[in-house]
């Protein structure tokens, strides 16, 4: 436990702040990519010796359990959990003020340990506690919910109480990295810890030293639209912080019109990056003036390998773990036996697939699978373009496709989506299964990602700042069939790693017109002629590609290298 004024808590370290941290499938404090991703960023650091702390919030009621009904209609449910069988209360206690009351916001800290030796804390702010009033305490009930009051209260209690917080404990932060902008108003601590006299004086105390500010701060964006960044009505940010002063800075630092976190944490940050190359790209058109750094995302390698290539890499592959450029050497792994860890992996999901459903999929077909967030710009239904089309393709060689994603409870769109794939699945049931898994999670993840037999990706371009999902197919040999936008676009060799899915991007900065009935006709091609022949014919060739799926993906597509990447870029500038 972290106590105040140890030698312990006085190490330099990096606070890496995350509105969703996903650890354990059993701490419900994530909802998809951005936090399934911050908790293989802490995995890693523990596994490297990096000096870090997490901060996140504690989300007692979660994100929600998903249930389908037979129609395809999503229903969301309260999550159950009890914090206390993972992580221990600490004494600490600090306040904000939010709708001119004092909050009273404690923490909660999990240990998060390597496989190797390494520990990274994780604090969990809570403001469930005796002394607030009952609004205050349901500030960190819900991940994403409410409306944008509700949202704006709780990136204050991330960012303010989160610094605080990290003061209460005593601990010596070097530097500050904000996980998108939902941190971002813990600047306005470091501008008061920054103050610095001059003749010009700001409230009678000083002037803020926005250099010092900025040496501290790192900010990572993972959105490639506009309309995804924060922003917040000054009407509703005034009434809520009451304080003229921090309001005219904001002003200054987040936007005239509206508060945009975004804006704020790149005007206060010496290191910006976006989370894969072309992203980065995106980025400076959405942001003109600013310099944008990219580091592509990973997933970490221990976490996302299934068991059975667990005991394949540990016995060809020893010390993969924590090294995983050892995969480049996946040549010296027999072909034979990589096909047996992907039958054993594939056994595992067909075997979950029944508990859950009572549908045995067909053992000789090949599984396509699509799992993630049902929202419109990942075009899930593009491979049901053409009904007659795929039927056709289907009754020539055996073909089953396994969905599973959650929209967001307000996404009317992406609940019409599940419905509407639903319908699609009856219409086809006499040529191939379409099967939806309802309560997507990182334990369905992980058997989704080794089980089915191709890894499909379909967002609508440059909508997709990275992907990790496909980063964890490939650690189980799992080939990618995907659109080349995100991580794709570095990770991707055709016929290789896997096979791209329409238009190759133009390097030029003029944006593109992508056709979705361009897209739909080259994946049934490929899919008919080049993906389906080479797995039911030539077996040998398709296992080669599973090999150059993990020794060019999975060897560079990993936290260990991404985090090495942010120590020698960012935390050690």
């Amino acid at each position: 436990m972290l106590n105040h004024g140890t030698k312990a808590a006085r190490k330099p370290t990096i606070a890496y702040f995350s509105m969703e941290i996903g650890l354990a499938n059993d701490i419900p404090t994530y909802a998809g990519g951005l936090g399934v991703l911050a908790g293989d960023t802490i995995k890693s650091a523990a596994d490297l010796g990096m000096p870090l702390v997490g901060v996140t919030l504690l989300y007692r009621k979660g994100y929600f359990r998903q249930e389908i009904t037979p129609a395809g209609r999503q229903v969301e449910h309260p999550v159950q959990w009890r914090p206390e069988n993972f992580m221990r209360p600490l004494p600490n206690k600090v306040h904000v003020l939010i709708d001119g009351r004092k909050v009273s916001v404690g923490t909660w800290q999990y240990e998060a340990r390597s496989v190797t030796s390494g520990t990274v804390p994780v604090l969990f702010l809570d403001t469930d506690l005796e002394e607030n009033h009952p609004e205050d305490k349901e500030i960190t009930a819900v991940l994403y919910g409410g409306d944008p009051r509700y949202r704006f209260k709780q990136e204050i209690v991330l960012g303010i109480a989160g610094y605080r917080m990290l003061q209460s404990l005593g601990m010596e932060i070097s530097r500050y990295h904000m996980n998108e902008g939902h941190a971002s108003l813990l600047t306005l601590e470091l501008l008061r810890r920054y103050r610095r006299p001059l003749e010009l004086v700001w409230a009678e105390e000083g002037v803020w030293d926005l250099d010092g500010v900025r040496r501290s701060c790192i900010f990572t964006t993972h959105t490639p639209e506009a309309s995804g960044h924060d922003k917040f009505d000054y009407d509703l940010a005034e009434p809520i912080l009451r304080d003229d002063r921090i309001m005219d800075i904001l002003k200054q630092l987040a936007g005239r019109d509206q508060l945009n976190m975004t804006l704020l944490a790149l005007n206060l940050s010496h290191y910006v990056n976006g989370v894969a190359k072309k992203h980065g790209e995106v980025s400076r058109g959405l942001f003109p003036g600013y310099e944008f750094n990219a580091i592509t995302n990973g997933v970490h390698s221990f976490t996302w390998t299934c068991p059975s290539f667990r005991r394949l890499y540990d016995r060809y592959l020893p010390g993969w773990a924590n090294e995983p450029e050892l995969f480049v050497r996946v040549d010296n792994i027999p072909p034979g036996e990589i096909w047996d860890a992907h039958a054993q992996a594939r056994l595992a999901l067909f075997d979950e697939i029944y508990q859950r459903t009572g549908t045995r999929l067909d053992p000789e077909a090949m599984t396509l699978g699509f799992a993630r967030r049902a929202t419109a710009y990942k075009r899930a239904e593009l491979i049901f373009s053409d009904l007659r089309r795929l039927t056709s393709i289907a009754k020539k060689r055996k073909l089953q496709l396994v969905y599973a994603g959650k929209a967001h409870p307000r996404d009317e769109t992406g609940k019409r989506l599940i419905e509407n794939i639903f319908s699609y699945s009856g219409q086809l049931r006499d040529a191939l299964n379409v099967t939806y898994l309802q309560d997507y999670d990182m334990a369905l993840a992980s058997k989704l990602v080794s089980g089915v037999d191709l890894w499909l990706n379909t967002p609508l371009r440059p909508h997709e700042a990275s992907g990790t999902s496909g980063m964890k197919a490939a650690h189980n040999g799992v080939p990618n069939f995907s659109v080349l936008d995100g991580w794709w676009i570095e990770g991707h060799i055709e016929g290789v790693t896997g096979w791209s899915i329409g238009a190759t991007p133009d390097p030029s900065p003029a944006p593109q017109q992508f056709s979705n009935q361009a897209d739909a006709e080259d994946l049934y091609h490929k899919l008919e002629h080049v993906i389906l022949p080479l797995f039911y014919d030539r077996r040998m060739e398709w296992i080669q590609v599973m090999r150059g799926a993990i020794g060019k993906n999975a060897y560079y597509f990993n936290t260990h290298r991404m985090m090495r990447r942010y120590a020698t870029e960012a935390y050690l500038y």
